[in-house]
């Protein structure tokens, strides 16, 4: 079993990773192999509509960039956690432009993300993060994963990079949500 957590920041090793790291760390101590894919600070050429997927059919974006590479591992992963910093009360640019993109290639390949684990995390220096997580959310519900609960919003508060680690109700919550998704990954394999 594998899972892939992207990381939708510009920042490589600021708070969203360390929330993901988390709880990837529940996942591997379970057993799980698990991938950090930072989106950052490269930007992602957003969906631009051509429809080329359907035609197409190949579980690949018509638009030839590191974006098919993403599709690919996330195609093969048996679940997934996004992350995304709260920017002006939503997801970066970069995560909607990697969901877009996605979420098109995955529907004109008979829902390919079905049936996958798939979680959402958000971080935010103060408001903001509730419109960020249910941005990720409906990502996940609309690709039919299944989506474990935690103890709590998967969400946590610092500005600074690395400032997360102060937030004990945070980062319990991604502990929580780590051992969760471990126990419905292991569930659905039997």
């Amino acid at each position: 079993m594998k899972v892939l957590a992207i990381n939708g920041s510009a920042r490589l090793n600021g708070n969203t990773a360390i929330m993901l790291e988390t709880a990837l760390a529940e996942l591997s101590a379970a057993g799980v192999e698990t991938e950090l894919l930072q989106l950052g600070p490269k930007t992602l050429q957003g969906c631009v509509a051509c429809y080329k997927c359907f035609e197409n059919r190949n579980r690949r974006c018509a638009v030839d960039d590191v974006m098919n590479e993403y599709i690919g591992l996330l195609a093969e992963a048996d679940g997934v956690i996004l992350g995304s910093p709260t920017y002006f009360a939503d997801v970066t640019s970069n995560m909607k432009s990697f969901m877009d993109r996605a979420g098109m290639v995955a529907r004109a390949n008979d829902d390919l993300f079905r049936r996958k684990v798939g979680a959402a995390v958000v971080t935010a220096r103060r408001g903001g993060a509730i419109h960020a997580f249910d941005t990720l959310c409906h990502f996940l519900y609309v690709s039919q994963m299944i989506v474990p609960g935690s103890s709590y919003w998967n969400m946590g508060y610092g500005r600074e990079p690395g400032s997360v680690r102060s937030d004990d109700e945070g980062l319990a919550t991604m502990r929580s949500l780590g051992q969760n998704m471990a126990w419905l990954l292991e569930r659905l394999a039997d």
